[in-house]
């Protein structure tokens, strides 16, 4: 689909379809700028009560004279329309084109605008809801292949140069691209989306957006002595990368905000085997690093003049004969040892030393991104991260950050009363403490190789993807840290 910005009189764009905003009295605020006809047939339509109440309610209209099609969208009280209901709105919206057959279609953006709704915010929700529900998953089908949405979108002002709705249009694009990558290598089977694969798309947006890339091999692994992450590369035929994507903008004095993703692009649980039912789900192991690698396309698309820098630690936990088996003691890079009493208690191994790595880079913050705990999911269930930090103002600015992009977090605690659950008698620390406070004990796992700098810790087990009909990956979080991003550019 394609943008473009209007300023010309709402009956002099030539469109199938516009949307319209109606207030809980059956305003249409739009009303003024209709012609006679058109408008007397829309109140006759409100007049049946056909339109839900439920702000965020949709009903589709067909000739309604100047337009083939006319999608009422239910606001309530426009002044208290909150950007979660107007992202509800445009999504159901989209739900109603997904079957029409049209080429041009009118959003007004002023009948949403309030206190909570600036031109700027409101674009950008406009244009993130029409893309994710735009999406179409990069399935191998060889037949009856969905095509991508094709029709032009005009988004229509009375402000004749509103540098704000240009912002939004831009921010919009550039988190939506982001997100579909992230969608994309979600989706993608493991047989494609490697480790290999990873460093190859790496290395793609270190081309498009005059990035540096660097993947270090086994060998280099092995020189830096990231015994945790290579322990859980050994059952693997597939080469474990260790990748990292530096996007310079920012100050040269100006210490980087890191990015660390997680990167299992299958996990089977190692010798520790999960059950084979949904099994295939745990292709999105990778989603860490799937979200890292869309956030800095998105960094590339908006040229964010900061210092970014990303770490992926990637490779596959698999059953074989020369498999980390519980009980083996690592040794990390940190030279820390642990004790592995759970081979499926992988993703923190491999976290461990990409933090410790990430010191060399003086970070003025780190934020790692994990498909972690499955003890996050019965924490918090399937809406929200859950977020965990040794700094308080980096959780709260995450916070922030997450309900600007309705993408949420929630802080959990990572008291030190925890940290005992972590004992080991052969070693420095097992790698779990034990069903109780799951998520938690894995974050304060790794909080002992983040001592030397600020860090959050964001688990999205319960957020990457979606299961049953709607399978797919979400694309999240990469709205949240785009927007940590985007707020740190104007700080």
């Amino acid at each position: 689909m394609k943008f473009t910005i209007k300023t010309d009189l709402i009956t002099k764009i030539p469109a199938d379809i516009i949307t319209l905003a109606v207030t809980n009295k059956n305003q249409i605020l739009c009303g003024k700028q209709l012609d006679a006809l058109t408008l007397k047939h829309l109140n006759n339509i409100l007049k049946l009560g056909d339109l839900s109440s439920k702000t965020g309610s949709t009903l589709l209209i067909h000739g309604a004279n100047k337009y083939s099609r006319v999608i009422l969208l239910r606001i309530g009280v426009q002044v208290d329309l909150t950007p979660k209901e107007f992202f509800k709105g445009i999504v159901n919206a989209s739900k109603e084109l997904s079957n029409l057959d049209f080429t041009k279609i009118i959003f007004p953006i002023n009948q949403f605008v309030n206190k909570l709704l600036t031109e700027q915010t409101t674009t950008e929700y406009l244009v993130r809801a029409l893309a994710d529900q735009g999406y179409i998953i990069n399935s191998l089908k060889t037949q009856n292949k969905s095509k991508p949405a094709n029709f032009q979108v005009y988004l229509h002002t009375n402000q004749p140069t509103s540098k704000e709705i240009k912002q939004g249009l831009k921010n919009g694009h550039a988190i939506s691209k982001g997100v579909d990558l992230t969608k994309d290598l979600g989706n993608l089977p493991p047989n494609i989306c490697t480790p290999t694969y990873l460093a190859s798309e790496a290395r793609k947006l270190a081309r498009a957006y005059k990035m540096k890339v660097t993947v270090l091999e086994q060998k280099q692994i092995e020189k830096l002595k990231m015994g945790s992450f290579l322990s859980v590369a050994k059952g693997s035929r597939e080469a474990p990368k260790f990748i990292v994507l530096e996007h310079k903008r920012g100050p040269k004095n100006k210490k980087p905000v890191v990015l660390v993703g997680k990167g299992i692009t299958f996990d089977a649980g190692g010798i520790s085997i999960k059950p084979s039912q949904d099994m295939d789900e745990m292709k999105y192991d990778m989603g860490g690093a799937a979200t890292v690698l869309g956030v800095m396309k998105t960094v590339g698309e908006l040229n964010l003049p900061l210092n970014i820098i990303m770490v992926v630690p990637t490779c596959e936990n698999l059953p074989d004969g020369k498999a980390v088996k519980p009980g083996d003691i690592v040794r990390s890079m940190s030279g820390q040892t642990i004790e592995v009493l759970n081979t499926d208690a992988e993703g923190r191994l491999i976290l461990c030393d990409a933090l410790t790595y990430s010191e060399r880079f003086n970070p003025e913050v780190v934020i790692d991104v994990a498909t972690l705990t499955g003890a996050c999911v019965i924490a918090l269930g399937h809406h929200v991260s859950a977020v965990f930090s040794n700094y308080n103002p980096l959780a709260d600015e995450l916070k922030t950050a997450g309900e600007k992009a309705l993408d949420p977090v929630w802080q959990m605690p990572m008291w030190d009363e925890y940290q005992p659950q972590l004992n080991s008698n052969f070693a420095d620390m097992a790698n779990i403490g034990g069903r109780a406070g799951g998520s938690i004990t894995a974050a304060c796992f790794l909080s002992r190789f983040a001592k030397k700098y600020n860090w959050a810790h964001i688990d999205i087990a319960g957020t990457a993807w979606k299961s049953g009909k709607e399978k797919g990956s979400t694309g999240r979080p990469v709205s949240l840290l785009s927007q940590f991003l985007i707020k740190r550019t104007k700080n």
